[in-house]
Parts: C-alpha cells; structure tokens; sequence
C-alpha cells in the first residue's frame, strides 16, 4: 500500500502536538468565554499600597529562567545578615490577584492543572494575556506578588521565615545559560547582570547561598539523578535537533530556593492549622529493586530503604560512569516510584519526599504554570487576610487526585513529542548506524537510546540477549513521526563485563 503522508519537511508537527494534548485528555484550545474573562480584566495600577503590602521595588530582584520564558513565576534577592547567615527572599507571581476560584479562567486551568511545553508548542494553562502579561513578572514591571522568606545557615540547613504580601519590579530577566556558563567560569559576565550596579555581586551572594542548601541536602540524602530528557531545537520556527539538557549552577540555584521556599509555604500553612497539599515521594515502592541494580554495579545498599547510602551510591556512579549514569538515574526513578499530590490535614504526619530528602514539600513557586501553586496561593492569602479558608479538605483531596493524573498526562504529551520529532529528524537517516545504549529489555521489547541525537527507539531484529546498560551499535530500519515509532536492527554489540 503506497503511503501518502507528506515528505520529511512538511510533516505537520503542530498538528501532531494538537492531537497528543486532546489524546491524553488536555483542552489543547482556551475557549471563547475564558478568553472573554481575560480581556475584562484590568490591568493593577499601583499608586495606592494597601497597608498589608510592603513596597519592595528597590531591591535587585531578577529572574532566571528559559531564553524564550515569558511566563515569569518567580524573583530572588539576598542579603547577608550580621551573623553570617543569609536571608532569602523569594517573589512569587499573585495570580490569584486576578484569576478568581470558579471563574471561567480557573475552572480552564484546573482542568488542564498545568502549562505543557512540547518543544514545538507551549499550550498555556493560563491565556497569554495573563501568563506572559499581567501576572508575568516581567522584567521593569510593577507587579504584586506573595513573598516567601528563609534563612540559610552557615552548614546550609535553613529556617523558615515569614510569607507576606508585597509590591516587586525586576530588574533583569536573566537566562539559565548564560548566567550558569558565567558562574562556572567558561562565559563572560551576562549583559543583563552588567547593566544593573550590583546585580554581580547579589547574583554571587546568591550563587553562595545555593551551594550551601545543596551541600546541606546531599549531606541528608537528596539524590543526584541525571535522566536524559532532550530539547527541541527551534530556529525561525524550524526544528534543527535534540539536545541534551546540561545542568549548571543557575539552574541548581533557583531549584535550591524554590525547595526552601516550597519547604516555608508548608511551615506557614502549618502553623495556620490548615489542611493543605503537599507534594510526596513515598518511601520507595521498590527497594528491593534498587538494592539489585546497585548489586550488579557491586555496590551493597541496606536491606531498608535509606536515602543517604542511595544518594552515597549514586554520586559514585556518576564520577565512576557518566555515561551510563542518565540510564542508572532513569531506572531509579522509575523504582522509586511517581511523586503524587497529597491532601495533608492539621496535624497529620506527612509522607515527605524521599528523593530531595526533605519532610515538608510543596508546589507553590509557579502559579501562572501549576494549578496546584494557585491552591497554595489561595490557601496562605487567606491566612495572611484573616479570612476563612477556601478550600474544604475533601476539596483538597478530589484536587490532589485530579492534578497527579494531569501531571502523568503532560509528561505522556512530552515524551510522545520527543519521539514524534526524533522519528522526524531521523527520516533521512534510514540505513544508517549508530552508538547507542540500551535501555530497556523486558519481553514487551528492547530499547536503545542513541548516544547523538539522544533519540530512542526500539530494536526490532537482532535484539536477542541484549542487557540494559549494555552499549551497541544498531542501523536505523524505520521511523514514523506520527506514532512516535523509531526501529532499529542491532549490528553489533560491547560485551558486558
């Protein structure tokens, strides 16, 4: 049967994206009546400062993020105190401050429960008017926003400050990339810290304060994993690759601050005697698991789960092999089990999250991204008004149930697009070989990821006996962009050891 579906260049990738968001059960498109409940919306004029908000506009906040982000959840500040400890204040975007519970604009965003980024489109869990506007803390922008302070130690444990309201302006919208080449020493000084006095040296005093919560976590046991999860390429709205998302010290910095202050926004609610949620990872579903794959590398864990000798095991793994190291991440991870939304009640025990060794954890830093970070905006908003609280806990529960599934939902969408793409980007490479690892064998198949383009796919002849970890070389048969299938035929193999 002769196949009719149009060449490389002209495969409908947006088209692809549209399908992928409605298979999984996402409202791909904002519907009229919310996009008539945005544009009623009037923009805040700040002239008058109610008196339960500070003005905090003269403080060199700035934000870190994506080059193309225009959805600006959060800004940071420091400043030392004169015992040697360093407060940390942390601005997240008021959304709530506009978009209303049970109005048309929320109800959208507590369906979809989050922002999808496929790399070729961003579906918005908030219409752009609001999610790169309004509620966007846009770089020289007068915005409210919900302040979340902590103190970090000089061992790098901290503790929680106050959570209060107050009116913020970024100074410079920064990029993760630039300003982590310029930390490491490989970049120069980003032109965005260059043009604000001070900013160097707030960004450093920043830098420091990361470095001490990140000691300080692999020092209880949070784990150092390393998943290879690609990035579309996009020039002038073309893909030209995949590539491999690299960590550096920007990003482990706004990841430090934001596992404080989520840890903050949990001991506010707390002290309040509200029910919340939280965001968990159990104590590992299967540890047994773990304790085997740690077992074929040598290495013996104990027989109870214990996040110390795991994150022990992983950091050795990853000096030892970093090219293995993503295929080990990713198998525990999977052994560790999803993280979930849970509904915690005044005074119950909360399950905590075992991979960032932390007890109390939340999701409240990316309102205009999560629908769950509006809950907890809400949630602390009414405990700083004196007012009741919004949500009952069997409201709270039938959310945190809903926002697991759509979370699972949108990771399902971005792994489908990375394997539409890969397949798309791989067409003109059919009968070619390439290095690659495997990554899966189980009798529902075996899997490969290559080790340039990080693509994957599954080997479909000469698959007998291959071992997971295992590095082969396979010769590409097929690919289909529109199912996200990629096969290939393994040519040869590195005997394990």
């Amino acid at each position: 049967m002769k196949d009719h579906r149009p060449p490389h260049h002209d495969i409908d990738l947006k088209t692809i994206a549209l399908h992928a968001m409605e298979k999984y059960g996402f409202e791909p498109r904002f519907p009229p009546h919310v996009i008539d409940d945005v544009n009623a919306m009037h923009e805040r004029v700040f002239s008058d400062i109610q008196k339960d908000t500070h003005d905090l506009r003269t403080l060199l906040w700035s934000s870190i993020d994506n080059y193309d982000s225009q959805d600006l959840d959060q800004l940071e500040y420091c400043e030392r105190n004169p015992d040697g400890t360093i407060r940390v204040q942390v601005a997240i975007a008021d959304v709530d401050s506009y978009v209303q519970k049970q109005s048309p604009t929320d109800e959208y965003a507590a369906h979809n429960g989050t922002t999808i980024y496929t790399g070729i489109l961003t579906f918005p869990m908030l219409p752009e008017r609001l999610s790169y506007g309004i509620t966007s803390l846009l770089q020289g922008k007068d915005r409210m926003a919900v302040i979340i302070e902590f103190t970090v130690r000089p061992d790098g444990s901290f503790s929680p400050g106050e959570v209060h309201r107050a009116l913020v302006c970024n100074k410079a919208k920064l990029v993760y990339t630039d300003v982590g080449n310029w930390l490491e020493g490989t970049g120069p000084l980003p032109n965005g810290v260059r043009e604000v006095a001070g900013l160097e040296e707030q960004l450093r005093l920043q830098n420091e304060a990361a470095q001490l919560l990140r000691k300080y976590r692999r020092e209880q046991g949070a784990l150092e994993l390393d998943t290879v999860e690609p990035e579309v390429v996009m020039e002038n709205g073309e893909v030209r690759g995949l590539v491999a998302l690299i960590p550096n010290p920007a990003r482990a910095l706004i990841e430090e601050f934001m596992v404080a202050a989520n840890g903050t926004m949990v001991a506010r609610l707390g002290a309040a005697g509200v029910p919340m949620i939280q965001r968990v990872v159990k104590t590992p579903r299967n540890w047994a698991g773990i304790i085997l794959a740690a077992a074929t590398l040598g290495e013996t864990l104990p027989e109870t789960p214990d996040a110390k000798a795991l994150a022990k095991f992983l950091l050795k793994e990853k000096a030892a092999d970093p090219l293995h190291f993503p295929d080990l991440s990713l198998a525990v991870v999977k052994l560790l089990g999803p993280g979930e939304y849970m509904m915690l009640a005044p005074g119950a025990t909360p399950a905590g999250h075992f991979a960032l060794a932390v007890i109390d954890y939340t999701h409240a830093t990316a309102p205009n991204r999560r629908y769950v970070d509006i809950i907890n905006q809400r949630l602390v908003k009414a405990i700083l008004l004196g007012k009741t609280c919004p949500y009952s806990p069997a409201e709270l529960s039938d959310q945190a149930l809903w926002l697991t599934d759509r979370e699972k939902a949108s990771k399902k969408v971005k792994r489908f697009m990375r394997k539409s793409v890969a397949a798309m980007l791989l067409q003109d490479s059919i009968g070619k070989s390439f290095d690659a690892l495997v990554t899966g064998a189980s009798d529902k198949g075996t899997y490969v990821r290559l080790l340039a383009p990080p693509a994957e796919g599954r080997v479909v002849k000469g698959e007998r006996g291959l071992l997971v970890g295992q590095k082969v070389r396979v010769r590409l048969l097929k690919t289909d962009p529109y199912n996200g299938f990629i096969d290939f035929e393994c040519v040869g193999r590195e005997k394990m050891v």
